[in-house]
Formats: C-alpha cells, sequence, structure tokens
C-alpha cells in the first residue's frame, strides 16, 4: 500500500489528498477519479508496476508533443490519450499480458502483445503510438531464439516502413535490407499469405528506387547508377509470379521504367550512347511482355532521342505493336516519332551529297527535290520508290496507304 500510495502521489503530482482518500475509501474514490487513474490504479492492484510506467510515459510524451505543436496545430485540437477509454482499455489489455509474458520469459507471447497494440494505433493521428509498438517488438524480437528469426525479420519490415514514411529513406534501406537477409532461403508467409522474401524484395526495389532519385537531384549520378542496379537484381531474385507483377507495377513513370530510364540518361551524358541503349532496350522488353503500350512508347521516343540511326527499325515495329492494339492516337503518335526517326536518317544522305558540291550530286539532289512532292505530313503515306538513289523508303509499314504520282 505504501508503494502504491508513493507512486500515485508522484502521479497526482502530489496531491496528498488524494492519497489519504485512496487509503481510507477506495472504492468511493472509483467513481470520483478519472477512467485514467481508475486505470493506473487497476494496473497497480494486479502487480503491473511495469505497464503503469509505461503507459504513464505516453501520456507524458502524447501531452509534449501537443505542446510543441502549440495551438492551432492537428494535435492540439485532438482529444487527449488519457480522455479516450478506448484506448486506455486497449493499452490496459495489451500492456499487461506483454508484462506477464516478459515475466515468465515468453518472449514470443511478449512479442504479440506489443504487436497487436501497434495494430491497434494505425490510425493517422495514432501513428506515433503504433511506431512506439514496432520499436518495442523489435527490441523484443531480439530475445526469441525458438523461431529462427522470422519475429525479427518482421520488426525489420515495420521499422523500414516507419523509418519510410518519415522520409529517412538510408535507415529504411538498412532495416529493409536485414528483413531480406533474415529471410533468404525462408519460406515464411504474412498472415495473407505472401512470400516475406518476396515482400523483401519488393520493399527493396521501391526504396532503391525511391534513394536513386534523390541522388540524381543532388547529380551524384555514380551513385544514382549503383542503387538502380541493386533496385534491378531485387526485382529480379522474385520468382515468376512476382517479377511478372512487379515488372508490371515498374512500367510505369515511377518504377522500373523509370530507373532504366534515369540510367540512360546520364549514360547519354557521359557519351556511352551504346550502353544506354542497352538499359532501354531492357526496359522495352518488359513493357513489351507487360504489354505497357504507354511506357513501351515512351522507351522508343527516349530510343529514337539518343540513337535515330539504330532505332528506327525499332520504331516501326512498334507502330505495328501500337496498331495491332487498336489505340489509334499512339498508333499517331508512334508513326509521327518514327517519320523523325527517317527523316534523321534521311538527312545524312542529304548532307553528305549538299557538301560534295559537284555536277552528280546536285542533280541527284535538284531529282529528289522535284520528287518529294508527295512528302505531306503523314510520313506513313509517301512512296519514294521513285527517288533515285539509296533514299528511304517511308511507305514499308504493312497496311500503310501509298500515293504515287502521277506517271
Amino acid at each position: 500500500m505504501k508503494l502504491l500510495g508513493k507512486i500515485l502521489c508522484k502521479e497526482c503530482v502530489s496531491n496528498k489528498y488524494y492519497v489519504r482518500c485512496f487509503k481510507a475509501n477506495h472504492h468511493n474514490l472509483h467513481y470520483r477519479n478519472s477512467y485514467k487513474k481508475n486505470t493506473c490504479i487497476d494496473m497497480l492492484r494486479q502487480g503491473y508496476h511495469k505497464s503503469f510506467s509505461e503507459l504513464f510515459t505516453l501520456i507524458q510524451k502524447w501531452n509534449a508533443l501537443r505542446e510543441a505543436a502549440g495551438p492551432g496545430s492537428a494535435i492540439w485540437l485532438q482529444t487527449s490519450l488519457e480522455e479516450q477509454p478506448d484506448k486506455l482499455d486497449q493499452l490496459h489489455h495489451f500492456l499487461t499480458r506483454a508484462e506477464a509474458a516478459q515475466r515468465a520469459e515468453h518472449y514470443e507471447d511478449m512479442y504479440n502483445h506489443q504487436l497487436n497494440l501497434a495494430y491497434c494505433f494505425n490510425n493517422p493521428e495514432d501513428k506515433w503510438l503504433r511506431n512506439y509498438f514496432y520499436e518495442q517488438c523489435h527490441r523484443t524480437a531480439k530475445q526469441i531464439k525458438i523461431d529462427g528469426g522470422k519475429k525479427e525479420a518482421e520488426s525489420h519490415a515495420n521499422l523500414g516502413l516507419v523509418y519510410e514514411e518519415q522520409g529517412q529513406l538510408m535507415k529504411a534501406a538498412e532495416h529493409y535490407e536485414a528483413f531480406h537477409q533474415l529471410t533468404v532461403g525462408r519460406m515464411w508467409r504474412d498472415e495473407r499469405g505472401q512470400s516475406h522474401n518476396l515482400l523483401a524484395c519488393e520493399h527493396l526495389w521501391r526504396i532503391y528506387t525511391l534513394l536513386a532519385d534523390k541522388m540524381l537531384e543532388n547529380n551524384e549520378h555514380q551513385q544514382a547508377i549503383k542503387t538502380l542496379i541493386k533496385a534491378f537484381e531485387m526485382a529480379k531474385k522474385g520468382n515468376l509470379n512476382i517479377y511478372i507483377e512487379i515488372s508490371t507495377a515498374l512500367c510505369d513513370s515511377v518504377g522500373l521504367g523509370k530507373a532504366y530510364q534515369a540510367i540512360a540518361k546520364v549514360l547519354v551524358s557521359q557519351e556511352k550512347v551504346t550502353e544506354a541503349i542497352k538499359y532501354l532496350e531492357k526496359f522495352v522488353d518488359i513493357a513489351k511482355s507487360a504489354h505497357h503500350s504507354r511506357s513501351l512508347v515512351n522507351a522508343c521516343t527516349f530510343l529514337g532521342n539518343i540513337y535515330n540511326e539504330r532505332v528506327s527499325i525499332r520504331f516501326r515495329n512498334y507502330a505495328m505493336f501500337a496498331n495491332a492494339l487498336t489505340d489509334l492516337p499512339l498508333v499517331d503518335e508512334t508513326k509521327a516519332y518514327y517519320g523523325i526517326a527517317k527523316a534523321h536518317n534521311m538527312m545524312v544522305a542529304v548532307n553528305s551529297h549538299t557538301e560534295a558540291v559537284d555536277h552528280v550530286t546536285i542533280e541527284y539532289l535538284l531529282a529528289w527535290k522535284e520528287n518529294r512532292s508527295d512528302m505531306c505530313t503523314d510520313p506513313f503515306t509517301v512512296d519514294t520508290a521513285s527517288l533515285p538513289g539509296p533514299w528511304p523508303n517511308l511507305c514499308d509499314l504493312p497496311g500503310a496507304p501509298s500515293r504515287r504520282s502521277p506517271e
């Protein structure tokens, strides 16, 4: 009773009257106390002093966060933790059970009770509580020796999520890497049946891609390339089903396609065009297999911009692919880029003849100029078979209409 009175006296800011009343008639005080105080009293009467101390610390932490945020902040307008009976009940229930499990050295049960508390506070306004219990789970998981490290792996995944939400990407990567390392060769699955190892791969490609974006913003090109390559390797480490899923998800502007293009841009800036094309062609293959037509066009466009001579045939092939999708705007866009690529190739020959400045080449150019009247705005409607010399044929797509000049 002396210990109880001493703790309650401190908790109540040395309210001696309260302590004397409690000793005299705690049944009457039960109805006069706040819900928080009755919860604390129940914990202490049952002998759960650690749980009481933890609950009191959490209440103080919430009050400190509120004071730090100041009037007008979102947390300032929220109801205090100590004034929410449902949350106090959850804390009382799982904290006392976790303490009992700790006393019995049943650390797996202790972990589960702490994890349940984290799940209880998953609302946006309560995520500070969720994060606190994820950290507690991580400490407890290290003491579990009978599960091969499964709980520790899960705790790393949860902390990775916490740091990722807070924008601390390097710390998030460290936890996801530990999660991945612990799951290699394991058949562990979560409650939804998803493989822990494949989930770790998914977390890592995402966080590596985000890290690489930051590096590119800071002009850390070499480090960005290394990080993006690590992202690709993580995407490939999953089995066929997850790889198809990841490839499909990554073919948009925030995934693997973006990463491949980012690498290619860096390589082009370093005049490593051949290597850049290698990365873009990987992206093209993934986009094609995933039937992601928009990414396919984006990749081909970039290929055309950096190396027209080598990709003009690819533009032709992917215009056919777009045509098969019956996506008319996409077909028109692809045809336009194909025409641009062919025009660039054609200009190489035109320039060479212009620079020669002899009678033969001048006649050659004049003949082409007289016949190019059929080159209208749509490059796929032009037939240049009658032109002299090795001029490009812009009517080589199957089904493309042809307009010949009258004989």
